[in-house]
């Protein structure tokens, strides 16, 4: 009975790791495609005043998260505390589209985050 109850929780342990490796992969391939959206669209990216191209905006964003990936443990937290606003001044990110329209990039990156999900579900 005793070998059972080890057998049991060694099971549950190397799920709980399999689970975890499967949620760092999703999470990794959620911000390495947030980051990739960012450098294929064709917005201007206004950082502390200063505007950028979508190309430097992507470099910045992927260097934000090389420095401090601790913080971005989730494609949410990747978005809340890396790619919203600027570590330095707290200045929320903006997006301005060819349209003249500007967003909150957190807001941009949020739906692209729900239409990324949802597109990754249809497919499965």
């Amino acid at each position: 009975m005793k070998n059972l109850i080890t057998v049991y929780w060694l099971f549950a342990l190397i799920l709980l790791g399999v689970s975890q490796l499967s949620y760092a992969q999703s999470a990794q391939q959620e911000i390495d495609h947030l980051i990739d959206f960012v450098a294929n669209s064709d917005a201007v990216f206004i950082r502390n005043g200063t505007e950028h191209s979508s190309q430097d905006a992507a470099e910045h964003l992927a260097m934000k998260y090389r420095k401090a990936t601790r913080y971005a443990k989730t494609a949410e937290k990747f978005i809340e505390n890396l790619a919203s606003k600027s570590s330095w001044s707290g200045k929320p990110y903006k997006v301005r589209f060819s349209d003249g329209t500007l967003i909150n990039a957190k807001d941009w990156l949020s739906n692209e985050l729900a239409d990324y999900r949802r597109s990754q579900h249809r497919q499965q």
